[in-house]
């Protein structure tokens, strides 16, 4: 996603509302029958500090990567057509509900969230096609701590909207501190081109391929790997915004549910020098993978973890999407006293940008790493109060750039992949 916009103007940052408003951003905040609304005060620059990071580390160690973080923001409802929707997500998927002593946000997205309605609302009949209603009938009658606890046992992705925005962790890799852990495992030289570099992008749907495609843009060699069983869902939105993400890529498909598999599975991890993956560490564990072990010959020598909740407890084991994970972390804008949606899904691809310079910035700096980037943990960064619109300023609709190429068919390049590592196709 590249774009000339500067982050800064002759040294100056630039007006967040105004770059708000510019983006196609604002145009997604706000009551859709109301006014759009202006960011969460710490968004504007503490994203333009996380692309400025992705700028300096690219550059350093291979192509410049230039982005404009609010634009990558509004790129999905460009190429979806998506519109703002108040206290309904931009998809369409998550509400933001009152509940007995607050606010909740709940993802029905996929057809299993739905079938656990009636029991994480402890419903005798299970709601018909209309749930949303009983879902806000029932929700108002519940503590949100509970609704929460309760969804995390059901896998649902859950989130309350905290009285104030939570303390996000902070990882002072050596450039610039950045809402994310990390964890040392072991030495390695630094880093001083990219090109060399082999990464193994496991991840879906927004922010880890959004993490993978910066790095793709920066020299590195990128592998998107999926399962021919249950590929990346992404592919099956729209074709644009799949090839925005994964056109600079290469695909190798492996069947999960055999032993050949997950075997090549593991020869593609042992031989990365980067893995990008947004699983649960369970997930993973399944299949004989550990991120803390490693492979030989120091590698990885940057994992990528990408959770919703993180990778230690209480949230380890937590569900989440954009949307709700973004209410989790206080992400939402204000209006006359009650919250709103903050763009669209935003903590997807605001979390894709910290991955990423997180990722160059452990590269450059030497060293294996553990990065567990959450997030809520990089929405609670980026929330704080609603800054005012200023009279007469109106917003640019979303926009997103072509992407540069299609992206590969699924399992395009297996074969040559597999062999490379010495494992079976």
């Amino acid at each position: 996603m590249p774009s000339t916009a500067g982050h800064e103007r002759g040294g100056r940052a630039r007006d967040p509302t105004a770059a708000w408003a510019a983006s196609g951003a604002m145009a997604l905040t706000g009551r859709p029958e109301g006014r759009p609304l202006g960011p969460p005060a710490p968004l504007v620059p503490r994203l333009d500090e996380v692309a400025s990071l992705i700028s300096q580390r690219s550059s350093a160690l291979g192509h410049a990567v230039l982005v404009d973080p609010l634009e990558v923001l509004a790129a999905r409802a460009a190429i979806a057509g998506l519109q703002r929707g108040g206290q309904v997500s931009c998809g369409g998927a998550t509400r933001l509900l009152p509940t007995r002593d607050g606010w909740i946000a709940v993802s029905l997205a996929r057809p299993d969230d739905v079938d656990l309605v009636a029991a994480w609302l402890e419903l005798d009949d299970v709601p018909g096609p209309e749930v949303w209603p009983a879902v806000a009938r029932s929700v108002l009658a519940c503590a949100t701590d509970e609704l929460v606890a309760r969804g995390a046992l059901l896998g649902m992705p859950v989130g309350g909207l905290p009285a104030a925005p939570p303390t996000a962790p902070r990882a002072s890799l050596p450039l610039a501190p950045l809402p994310c852990r990390a964890d040392r495992l072991g030495d390695h030289a630094a880093t001083t081109d990219l090109a060399d570099l082999l990464v193994v992008d496991l991840s879906s749907l927004w922010a880890g391929p959004l993490c993978g495609s910066l790095l793709a843009r920066a020299g590195a060699r990128v592998v998107k790997v999926e399962s021919t069983g249950r590929p990346d869902g992404a592919r099956h939105g729209p074709s644009a915004f799949f090839d925005l993400l994964n056109g600079d890529k290469r695909s190798v498909a492996v069947d999960l549910r055999t032993r050949e598999g997950r075997s090549s599975l593991r020869a593609l991890v042992e031989h990365a020098d980067v893995v990008v993956e947004a699983s649960r560490p369970r997930a993973l564990g399944q299949l004989g993978i550990d991120a803390e072990a490693g492979g030989g010959a120091g590698r990885p020598r940057v994992w990528v973890s990408i959770t919703g909740h993180g990778r230690c407890a209480p949230g380890r084991d937590r569900v989440a999407f954009g949307d709700d994970a973004a209410v989790s972390g206080g992400l939402v804008a204000w209006d006359g006293g009650r919250p709103f949606f903050c763009a669209d899904a935003v903590a997807d691809p605001a979390t894709g940008l910290v991955a990423a310079a997180a990722c160059l910035d452990a590269l450059a700096s030497g060293g294996r790493w553990l990065l567990d980037v959450a997030l809520a943990g990089v929405a609670a960064r980026l929330a704080g109060p609603t800054l005012p619109v200023p009279t007469g300023l109106a917003p640019a609709p979303p926009a997103a750039p072509a992407p540069a190429r299609p992206a590969p068919g699924l399992g395009e390049h297996t074969a040559e992949l597999l062999a490379e590592v010495g494992a079976a196709p």
